[in-house]
């Protein structure tokens, strides 16, 4: 049997659910998958994501290959998920920026002490719905990236920036009340 006609019989396998095909066709790509998303980013860890969405994508869109080329079709769809990669990081990128810009304290008015502060900030978090509350705290108490708190939640990293962002602003607002 020829690599094409052996190649041809794990696509088949593959498209009826066999997760035997779906091994052996891991095994076919995966070292070659891993080094073309180890050398765009540079990183192991994001090459690991990277491979493991891909290889997840294949089981959810392998029905969808209709003959043709395999390698070009599995290749595109690798390349489509280093672009949504990178999208997503400068996304990240601006949303950091923004909030970093926004945390910057504006004020020119004398500071109150540091205890002062840290009681007028536990007072006002007190004030914060209990799941905006433990983002703060995940993210500037226990200092956990926003990938990490994303994933504990199990939500997108996108939806973890955008409650942050939104419970910071809520926070920024209830201290200006009390200055």
């Amino acid at each position: 049997m020829t690599n094409k006609d052996n190649l041809a019989k794990i696509l088949s396998g593959c498209k009826v659910g066999e997760s035997e095909s779906f091994s052996q066709l891991i095994d076919i790509y995966a070292n070659r998958l891993y080094g073309y998303f180890y050398r765009l980013t540079g990183d192991k860890n994001i090459s690991d994501d990277l491979l493991s969405e891909l290889f997840v994508k294949l089981v959810e869109k392998i029905g969808s290959f209709k003959g043709g080329v395999f390698e070009s079709w599995l290749w595109k769809i690798a390349s489509n998920i280093f672009y949504d990669y990178l999208r997503d990081k400068q996304r990240q990128s601006k949303l950091l920026e923004k909030q970093k810009s926004q945390l910057e304290l504006k004020s020119t008015e004398p500071r109150k002490s540091d205890g002062e502060q840290l009681d007028n900030l536990q007072r006002q978090l007190e004030k914060l719905d209990a799941d905006t509350k433990e983002l703060v705290m995940l993210r500037f108490y226990s200092q956990l990236s926003f990938k990490e708190i994303a994933q504990m939640r199990a939500e997108p990293i996108g939806t973890t920036l955008s409650k942050l962002h939104r419970g910071i602003k809520k926070l920024r607002e209830l201290m200006e009340q009390k200055l």
